[in-house]
């Protein structure tokens, strides 16, 4: 009976990603050198360890890419029994913020546990994908009509607009990954036309009546003479600074002080100083061949569920990514979002990871051309 529990939970499949592994692997380690060269300065000068978030990153990174290792030899099915327990969680955590959270920056987002701190939203973006998966696949039928669909997505939605009312980039986020999974469950653009339309009603409203968006806006068209263009002019400058070839590893002069929080939202600015256009350029290419790596997950997933799920992060990962260069270039307003793998963050890496978990478990129930017959145990 219990090897027969076993059997049921852990997968002996006969195959793995392992060229999205290597991918992993080198993201993190390129960020975690990243993460040193550019926050030493101030790490030394503030706390006098040029070594501690480096450290940091290291510790979550290390722990993370062990649960990622851990989750992926779990079946992902079993997601689809507790989605409802995870949607309900999620809801209640992100409710209690503005209870019990934290305020940073104007915005209260954060959670303090003891020593542990982490913002909701973060888990937000796992949970929704996991539930969007699940009710997409559930009731598939329903998505067939406009009124069946906004009953199906009820709760997404709801959980993005509790996000929004502080976390509005974050908001956008869950948004287009409740979007996109919903899209490839049912292709219907002439839906996605109203789903845009409305998307576009809800930031407008949302940066009517909150002025620090506005103020934002602001700085985005006009950064060198906005009172709150200055971080974005100088990661400007930093990308400006590095020419094609960079500066070299650990010379950036922008990281010393000027660019506000440089080991965070705004690390690929110093990533194209140090590293030059073309180190940038080779960092977008190495995401833009994970995603791909991802969609051949995708493809290959035994069922509905496990291919949305894959969908989901793709959509998230490869989002989040756009959005996070697109501030650094102020092709878009400034929006706090950090870049996946690179930024500085415990507990953005580790649900990132935790997300790429699920992704490599599909992937090791995946069955090779040649042998359908060897189906995993």
């Amino acid at each position: 009976m219990a090897t027969g529990k076993r059997k049921r939970i852990l997968i002996r499949g006969t195959y793995f990603d392992y060229p999205s592994l290597f991918l992993i692997v080198f993201l993190l380690l390129f960020g975690l050198m990243m993460v040193y060269s550019i926050s030493s300065y101030k790490a030394s000068v503030s706390i006098g360890d040029s070594a501690y978030y480096a450290k940091r990153q290291l510790l979550f990174g290390g722990v993370g890419f062990i649960v990622m290792l851990l989750v992926s030899k779990i079946r992902y099915q079993i997601l689809r029994t507790w989605s409802m327990v995870i949607i309900i969680l999620t809801v209640l955590l992100l409710l209690s913020v503005f209870v019990i959270g934290k305020a940073s920056n104007g915005s209260t987002r954060w959670i303090n546990i003891g020593v542990i701190s982490f913002q909701p939203s973060e888990i937000a973006k796992l949970s929704l994908i996991i539930y969007t998966a699940h009710i997409c696949t559930a009731k598939s039928g329903y998505l067939k009509t406009f009124i069946g669909t906004a009953i199906v997505m009820l709760i997404p939605i709801g959980c993005v607009v509790i996000i929004a009312v502080e976390n509005l980039s974050t908001a956008v986020i869950c948004a287009v990954i409740v979007i996109a999974i919903w899209f490839v469950a049912t292709p219907k653009p002439i839906y996605l036309l109203f789903v845009a339309i409305g998307g576009a009603l809800f930031l407008y409203l949302f940066i009517t009546f909150f002025s620090y968006r506005g103020d934002r806006l602001e700085a985005w068209r006009d950064p060198e003479h906005s009172a709150n263009g200055y971080q974005t002019m100088q990661a400007l400058y930093a990308i400006g600074s590095g020419g094609l070839f960079g500066r070299g590893l650990g010379q950036s002069v922008q990281k010393l002080g000027y660019i506000p929080e440089a080991h965070n939202d705004m690390i690929f600015s110093v990533v194209c100083e140090e590293l030059g256009i073309i180190g940038g350029a080779a960092l977008i290419i190495v995401f833009v061949l994970l995603l791909w790596r991802f969609r051949f997950i995708a493809e290959g997933a035994p069922d509905r569920f496990g291919a949305l799920l894959v969908v989901g992060v793709i959509a998230h990962l490869g989002f989040q990514v756009i959005l996070n260069i697109s501030v650094v270039t102020n092709l878009l307003p400034n929006t706090g979002v950090t870049l996946p793998f690179i930024s500085y963050g415990g507990s953005s890496l580790s649900f990132l990871l935790l997300e790429l978990g699920v992704v490599l478990s599909v992937s090791r129930q995946i069955v090779p051309i040649g042998n359908e017959k060897e189906v995993a145990r």
